[in-house]
């Protein structure tokens, strides 16, 4: 216990899923929290987005910790909104330690017009930006920057059968290939100021992104409606492992121990929670 204590940490797409593990794991290790999350749908998003009770949920679990959060409605999308989430949470808690970038979106199968590319870049990637680059002036030697990553960062992004059919799936890879770029320059650029800069990146992993009925049809393209049951055989295809995902706290017990003093020099690094997905990739291409 205590891995982080005394220390405040501001996350994104923090309402449910990834995030809201986040929120809770560092919390129960002694962090307080700046939580934002958009709490509602993008139109090109085919499956429902966090709501505001969701976000409630959230203060509720963190608060049963014992510490401290502050929630706020807000689009990564605009960095305004980010500058003002962390300026709330200065003005509650005095300082910020950690950013977890983790906001993310899946507009597959939204067709070939270009919007759904537009959101996922503007939410995975520009939001991500958005959230580090507000919160960068607060930041201090000691901080820990952490972006929520991919293994579809790892994936070759041409092999389709129809290039341009499905932008907002092919627009996901570009983000989280962009954002594993990005942290790695940022995380080189604030080294002499003692802040780390490090990508977590999940396989597939158990929440409301992957429990949707277009992930089933994507894994599943040769049935008509598939289930989660028609699909959770072809979700284990992706790892090395036998396991169809991970959980969210897999990947949160890695977010925890990049921002805690444990971490204190490893900067730049790209890493998986991925069962062996990586690996199982990297095979494929021997």
């Amino acid at each position: 216990m205590g891995r982080v204590e005394g220390k405040v940490a501001f996350i994104t797409g923090a309402a449910r899923g990834q995030g809201r593990s986040h929120a809770v794991r560092l919390a129960e290790e002694g962090a307080d929290i700046i939580a934002v999350d958009l709490c509602r749908d993008i139109e090109t998003n085919k499956y429902p987005l966090a709501r505001p009770e969701d976000l409630k949920e959230t203060a509720r679990l963190v608060e049963a910790t014992g510490r401290r959060i502050v929630t706020a409605e807000a689009d990564v999308r605009e960095i305004a909104q980010m500058s003002a989430a962390i300026d709330q949470g200065l003005e509650a808690f005095g300082k910020l330690d950690i950013v977890v970038a983790n906001a993310g979106i899946m507009p597959i199968l939204g067709g070939p017009n270009m919007q759904g590319w537009l959101d996922v870049i503007g939410v995975n990637l520009m939001g991500a930006q958005n959230a580090i680059h507000a919160a960068l002036p607060h930041l201090t030697a000691g901080a820990s920057i952490i972006a929520t990553g991919s293994t579809a960062a790892f994936m070759q992004n041409d092999i389709v059968e129809n290039p341009g059919a499905d932008p907002g799936g092919a627009g996901y890879t570009v983000a989280k290939m962009m954002i594993s770029q990005y942290i790695h320059e940022l995380a080189r650029v604030l080294s002499a100021q003692m802040i780390r800069a490090n990508v977590v990146h999940p396989t597939n992993c158990n929440t409301a992104m992957l429990q949707s009925d277009s992930m089933y049809q994507i894994f599943r393209p040769d049935l008509e409606n598939p289930t989660l049951e028609d699909a959770k055989g072809a979700f284990g295809v992706q790892q090395a492992m036998p396991i169809p995902w991970v959980e969210p706290v897999d990947v949160s017990n890695a977010v925890l121990y990049l921002a805690s003093d444990e971490a204190r020099y490893v900067t730049g690094t790209q890493m998986r929670v991925d069962a062996g997905g990586y690996l199982k990739m990297q095979s494929f291409h021997v």
